[in-house]
């Protein structure tokens, strides 16, 4: 190398890094025709950490705080680079930051139905979103499986990973705790707590540590919420006969004020009565002897018919022909039609 050449090139003497956006998980010291300096200085500011990789190799990982570059405070890179002592000459190597801060307001959620088993339901379709928060704990397994020689790796690249993982993990989460949607649904806080330890070591195998995880809701589709609200309807309703008993008391005043009053309402009321008995009998355990569908239950017997009423003693004659009491002031038996 010409002394020329030698005066051009560029020795570092300082190296540290500010983050300049969120985000950004790790970055390359720029080292294009940049070698460093024997005791040059290496800052290392708190939530970062500084990796050397040396052809290829991750050598020494530095914790925050101000270091002197030397052999003593790079033993793996001294052990790489064959030296003895201390080392004079300016040397070649490529220095990583990472940032450790809490990556938070992470979403994630479910962009089809889940399906699991469900000990109520049976097998239901699942909803479910929420946030999670991590961060960078482990720069070599980083390094060496995610960000590799990028000159900068940022949050975003890494988000589609981690929310299929999250949803995986949310799937055998639900298939191995048995317990049924309605209590999952009512206990959010222990289900996020039980999902994150399915979760964590996918998250260490990427040198990850998974702060927190949170489920804000957990739904079925709309169809099958339709057919929850029907249920739970039918659980509030409890005894069949009273709630039909209830639903005709209601409906006599609205009876009473149509055209023909409650004797036009009588046989849909019959009709109603029917009904009833017939579904609470469908959902009562079958018996011997009892109703089943090859013994129906009989229809309730048909109501009176309503007979004019009697006339008060005074205001009444005898039919000439038959002899039967009638209204003093009617023209005709009602008996045998003989003329008054």
């Amino acid at each position: 190398m010409s002394i020329r050449d030698f005066l051009k090139k560029q020795f570092i003497d300082v190296i540290h890094w500010t983050e300049p956006e969120d985000g950004i998980l790790a970055w390359r010291y720029p080292m294009q025709d940049m070698e460093i300096q024997n005791g040059a200085k290496l800052t290392v500011r708190e939530s970062q950490l500084a990796a050397f990789v040396n052809e290829g190799r991750m050598a020494d990982v530095l914790q925050p705080g101000l270091y002197t570059l030397n052999t003593n405070t790079l033993p793996v890179l001294t052990n790489l680079m064959n030296w003895d002592k201390l080392f004079q000459s300016p040397f070649k190597s490529d220095v990583y930051f990472f940032s450790t801060r809490l990556q938070t307001n992470q979403r994630w959620g479910t962009a089809q139905p889940v399906t699991v088993r469900d000990k109520d339901f049976g097998a239901v379709r699942l909803r479910a979103f929420g946030i999670y928060s991590y961060r960078l704990t482990d720069p070599r397994t980083f390094h060496t499986k995610v960000s590799g020689t990028k000159e900068i790796y940022r949050v975003p690249e890494l988000e589609g990973q981690l929310r299929n993982t999250i949803v995986g993990r949310m799937s055998d989460t639900f298939a191995e705790s048995q317990v049924p949607f309605l209590d999952m649904a009512a206990n959010q806080i222990e289900l996020g707590q039980r999902i994150a330890e399915h979760l964590k070591p996918s998250f260490a195998e990427l040198g990850l540590t998974l702060e927190s995880f949170v489920v804000e809701n957990l739904s079925l589709p709309e169809e099958l919420q339709k057919r929850l609200d029907q249920r739970i309807g039918m659980n509030m309703i409890g005894d069949m006969g009273k709630y039909t008993q209830f639903q005709v008391a209601e409906s006599l005043p609205i009876a009473a004020a149509n055209e023909g009053g409650l004797a036009g309402t009588g046989a849909g009321l019959g009709a109603g009565f029917m009904m009833a008995q017939n579904m609470m009998n469908a959902m009562r355990p079958e018996q011997p002897g009892g109703p089943s569908p090859n013994n129906p239950v009989p229809p309730p017997p048909a109501a009176p018919a309503p007979q004019a009423p009697a006339a008060p003693a005074g205001e009444v004659k005898f039919c000439f022909e038959c002899g039967k009491s009638i209204p003093k002031r009617a023209k005709f038996c009602p008996e045998c039609g003989t003329q008054q």
